[in-house]
């Protein structure tokens, strides 16, 4: 559903992005994981263009990206940002805002109705007219993942859905992502700080060095080698219920000078 392949980026002064190539598909989340710097949001922000990359291709239905216009990106992919908007507009119209890529000169029925289905499915219905500046940052979250699944695209993109959030807002909102791959056969890329909670959540991994791809794949792919060489932490990984999680060595914290 969505391929990447040699995508390269450079803001004036340095590179980011180099030979970045993976796919991702329908009905699962495939995390980006990697430091602070690694080029984690700017590869998010290049597959639908917010920054156009320097080289490469990004496909979405064997459709180029490069291709396509605003509007009809748009109506491939959504696009969640990491910090929530506030203000005073309701959570009704912004909701709906994320229908703009299908309107013509005003919203009609089955535009109000989308958006009526996806606020009650989401628990938002009973704040539909309080104003974003009234929410909690869980609750704005949720908003904005509301406002772009009314946007009726096959790929959905966040970066760091969960950044700032307690530990139950992190629970539901990665619940409810990853309800919304499986039930609604979305591709779901998202960048994540937490390999706990990636390795709970999602399906594929990309993880990131200095803007380079150091390993890419299920589950299997994440190893304890691996993750040092990440993050340059040396970790263990075990297995709670059957699930695994990553556990740093005490006073195995490495530097770069170091390695």
């Amino acid at each position: 559903m969505l391929d990447i392949a040699h995508l390269n980026f450079s803001y004036p002064d340095r590179p980011v992005l180099r030979d970045i190539s993976f796919s991702a598909v329908a009905g699962e989340i495939l995390a980006i994981l990697g430091p602070n710097g690694a080029g984690k949001t700017t590869l998010l922000k290049s597959l639908n263009r917010i920054l156009p990359p320097k080289s490469g291709t990004v496909r979405v239905a064997n459709k180029l990206v490069s291709a396509m216009g605003v509007r009809q990106i748009a109506r491939h992919m959504a696009y969640v940002a990491q910090t929530p908007e506030g203000g005073r507009v309701t959570v009704f119209d912004t909701v709906l805002m994320g229908r703009i890529p299908h309107l013509g000169f005003r919203p009609g029925s089955e535009d109000l109705e989308k958006t009526d289905a996806v606020m009650t499915r989401l628990g938002l219905s009973k704040m539909a007219l309080k104003t974003l500046d009234c929410l909690s940052g869980g609750e704005r979250q949720k908003v904005s993942i509301a406002r772009a699944l009314v946007q009726d695209t096959p790929i959905l993109l966040l970066d760091e859905p969960t950044a700032a959030l307690d530990l139950k807002n992190q629970t539901d909102i990665l619940g409810l992502i990853r309800h919304i791959a499986r039930d609604h056969d979305m591709a779901v890329v998202m960048t994540m700080h937490d390999l706990n909670a990636a390795l709970q959540y999602a399906d594929q991994y990309l993880c990131l060095k200095d803007g380079s791809v150091l390993g890419t794949g299920s589950i299997e792919t994440i190893s304890p080698d691996l993750i040092q060489k990440v993050y340059g932490v040396a970790v263990d990984m075990i297995f709670h219920n059957g699930q695994p999680m990553v556990v740093p060595r005490s006073g195995t914290a490495r530097t770069e000078t170091a390695a």
